[in-house]
Formats: structure tokens, C-alpha cells, sequence
């Protein structure tokens, strides 16, 4: 077997197994009464990295590793697993809400609001350099950028309880995720006399 195989199935692996436990958090929170919010775009995020992956099997399967890149991804998944540490049985590849749950501020989250999309960020780049493929890393990079671009602006307006923007975006949401709206009260100059 060759470096690049070894590297490929690793990450293939870890892909799998984040897929089997993010499902498995996932069944638990909406068991829980957890929402899943602006799903819509979730086949684009499965699409892009099932498309990233493979064609770094088509591409880089006997290729030769670079070590400084390997090193940096070997950074990149300690932080992913602080990341997956930090949230356990609340890591999940869905935007799901739990209400009444307070945010996660500790571990990676005391320093950025998402540091699993940083993590993702650098995993798209650098995988690809350590087979020298920069043409590659610079393609995916800029569609991770597009697909993270709506996908953060969804996840930020869920956890703010902002129901809209999701809706602006193309992604609607159901009418269970939809949050209750107060009556609006008329103002008193606005009344008719």
C-alpha cells in the first residue's frame, strides 16, 4: 500500500465514521425535541465532499506525500477531534436546535464560533497539497467557501432564533421549525377613532 492510500483511506474512514455519529446524535437530540433547521442545503455540503474525496481517489491515489502538508493535517485533525471532545453527543453534520440548551462556549468555541467550519476550511486545502494538487486544493476551496457562506449564515440566524433568513436563502423552513410570533400590537396613532 502506498502513503497516499494509507493517507486517503484514513480520511475515508474518519468520513464514515463522523457520517455514523453524526446520525446517531442526530436521531438522539430530535428524540429529545431537537429541530432541525434550513436542511435544504445538506445535500450540497454530502455532494461536495463525496466529489472532493473521490476525486482525490481518481487523482492522488499513487501520488507522493508531502510532509510538511501531512504534518499540518495531522494539526488539523487533533483540532477536529477537540472540536468533536468539546460537543459530543451535540457534534452533529445537521443545524439541529435544542431548546432550552444553552450554546457550548468552552473548549475551541471559547476562541471562534465555528471552529469545525475552520477545521473543514483547512481539511479541503491541505489534503489535496499533500499530493501536491494545488489546482485542486484552490477548485474546492472555493466551493467549500460558497457552500460554508450559506450554511454559516443558516446556522447563525438558528441559533440567534432568527427564522428568515434561512427563507431568503432559498431554504424555507417547516412549519414545526417556524418559531411562534407574538400578536403585533397596533400603536395607539395608528388606531381608528
Amino acid at each position: 500500500m502506498t502513503g497516499a492510500i494509507a493517507v486517503l483511506a484514513f480520511v475515508t474512514a474518519e468520513r464514515v465514521a463522523e457520517l455514523l455519529l453524526a446520525k446517531r446524535n442526530t436521531a438522539r437530540l430530535l428524540s429529545r425535541g431537537a429541530k432541525e433547521i434550513a436542511s435544504a442545503h445538506y445535500p450540497l455540503i454530502v455532494a461536495l465532499h463525496a466529489a472532493w474525496l473521490g476525486g482525490l481517489w481518481l487523482l492522488a491515489w499513487d501520488r507522493p506525500i508531502q510532509l510538511a502538508w501531512l504534518a499540518l493535517f495531522a494539526v488539523l485533525q487533533i483540532l477536529r477531534f477537540w472540536v468533536l471532545a468539546t460537543l459530543r453527543d451535540r457534534w452533529t453534520t445537521r443545524i439541529i436546535i435544542l431548546p432550552g440548551a444553552p450554546l457550548v462556549k468552552s473548549g475551541p468555541y471559547r476562541f471562534l464560533s465555528h471552529p469545525n467550519y475552520a477545521v473543514v476550511i483547512g481539511e479541503i486545502a491541505v489534503l489535496p497539497l499533500i499530493f501536491a494538487l494545488p489546482w485542486y486544493a484552490l477548485a474546492f476551496s472555493i466551493l467549500n467557501g460558497l457552500v460554508l457562506f450559506i450554511r454559516i449564515a443558516a446556522e447563525n440566524a438558528a441559533l440567534r432564533g432568527i427564522s428568515d433568513l434561512p427563507v431568503r436563502r432559498g431554504y424555507p423552513l417547516t412549519e414545526a421549525q417556524k418559531p411562534e410570533r407574538p400578536a403585533r400590537k397596533s400603536h395607539p396613532a395608528h388606531r381608528r377613532r
